[in-house]
């Protein structure tokens, strides 16, 4: 058995190969790409031989990421990859050097020790699919565009409190589309009280809005009230900056759209779409959010609980001696949270179990987001069993065990 320590760079890669007893056998720095890793497998073969069956199941590589060519390299050569946690790494870096010293050279050696020693308290690279590792790309680029959106629309509402007060009182959406267009004509309080009625009107219609003509007249009479303003060359500056933040929007508005229809195209291409979109409070976005986060590898997680605690919807314990406390996990995968939280909170119209569940939480004078976490917890059991057994969501089967509880 050997173990290799990859201690990870942009454009190289520290490894050192360790034998069972931890006696180092080679280093070396690789560049990334082809040539990289056609060396680091002539660095193993020399020290595995060639009279070891299976030789690739024979080698243990620790490396700080979980992603990229390199990896999907190391993986599909049938190397076991784990991919370690940066924070387990520092904790174990600090066993072998109380110094603080550190180098790509020093890293490479404790990840081959730690793989050594350690590894049945790592988890392996799942083996998902590469239909669910492109599901995984357009969903995260998916997500992060409606980030940038929020982060672009908070710093357009900031310009406009500072110099025209106005638009915030007119315009409901900062990123609607019928807002962006006056706001691209009409930038700042002179030019938008010479909006007429019928400007007004139009981009209401093509943005599909109701009631037109009231809310154009509503809009007019906002805009040509009187509002403290700036001086004129301060808000013909404001007006730049609103004008590009404007185009910024609307061209996020077009991608993400354009991104959703990606993310529902390779969504309902996988084998696992049904019993994801069976799931109450999932759909098409949401669900590609959840498979790509969890990964479609069945033999990845254990237990119910695995996947839980992966989620961080389950809570941690923490005692020593009588003191004991129960708390949230805060160390978690952002996109794979906020996507269950999002699920709990839609289930509770979706599913009468999951409704029921939730209120006898909040009965028990558990808070709004500790009852909602709860059951994202539950909800992420339900479909793990679904996704263990094939089968699809049912309402009876998945809440009754908790309604005969209630019931006794």
């Amino acid at each position: 058995m050997l173990f290799v320590g990859d201690d990870w760079a942009e454009d190289h890669h520290d490894v050192e190969v360790m034998d069972a007893s931890g006696r180092r056998l080679a280093k070396a720095r690789l560049p990334e790409g082809v040539a990289g890793i056609t060396r680091l497998h002539a660095m193993i073969g020399q020290w595995l031989g060639d009279d070891v069956e299976d030789t690739a199941a024979q080698v243990k590589i620790g490396i700080e990421t979980d992603r990229g060519p390199w990896v999907q390299a190391l993986v599909a050569a049938g190397y076991t990859v784990y991919a370690v946690n940066p924070l387990q790494a520092a904790r174990y870096r600090e066993r072998l050097a109380v110094s603080g010293a550190k180098s790509d050279a020093a890293d490479a050696h404790m990840l081959a020790d730690m793989v050594r020693t350690d590894a049945h308290q790592l988890r392996p690279v799942a083996g998902d699919s590469a239909e669910a590792e492109a599901v995984k790309v357009v969903t995260r680029m998916h997500k992060t565009l409606i980030w940038e959106r929020t982060r672009a629309g908070q710093r357009l509402r900031h310009a406009l409190r500072e110099y025209f007060p106005a638009a915030l009182a007119a315009f409901e959406d900062l990123d609607a589309a019928d807002t962006l267009e006056l706001l691209a004509k009409a930038p700042d309080p002179a030019s938008a009280a010479k909006l007429s009625l019928a400007q007004i009107s139009a981009a209401l219609k093509r943005a599909r809005r109701r009631d037109i003509a009231a809310k154009a007249t509503a809009i007019q009479a906002v805009l040509r009230a009187e509002h403290l303003g700036q001086p004129a060359v301060v808000t013909a500056a404001y007006a730049a900056s609103v004008r590009a933040l404007v185009a910024l929007l609307v061209t996020l508005n077009e991608q993400v759209t354009a991104l959703q229809g990606q993310v529902e195209a390779h969504f309902g291409r996988h084998p696992d779409a049904e019993t994801i979109l069976s799931q109450p409070g999932l759909g098409a976005v949401l669900g590609a959010r959840v498979l790509a986060e969890f990964g479609d590898d069945h033999g990845r997680y254990a237990s119910a609980k695995a996947r839980k605690n992966y989620a961080a919807t389950s809570p941690i314990t923490r005692a020593s001696g009588k003191k004991k406390t129960v708390a949230a996990r805060f160390v978690h995968n952002d996109r794979l949270i906020d996507a269950l939280m999002t699920q709990a909170f839609s289930a509770l119209k979706a599913s009468p179990g999951a409704r029921a569940y939730y209120d006898r939480q909040r009965a028990r004078g558990t808070s709004y987001n500790a009852a909602l976490r709860q059951l994202a917890n539950r909800l992420v059991g339900i479909l793990h069993g679904c996704l263990k057994t094939g089968a699809l969501y049912d309402e009876a089967t998945a809440w009754s065990h908790h309604l005969n509880k209630a019931a006794a």
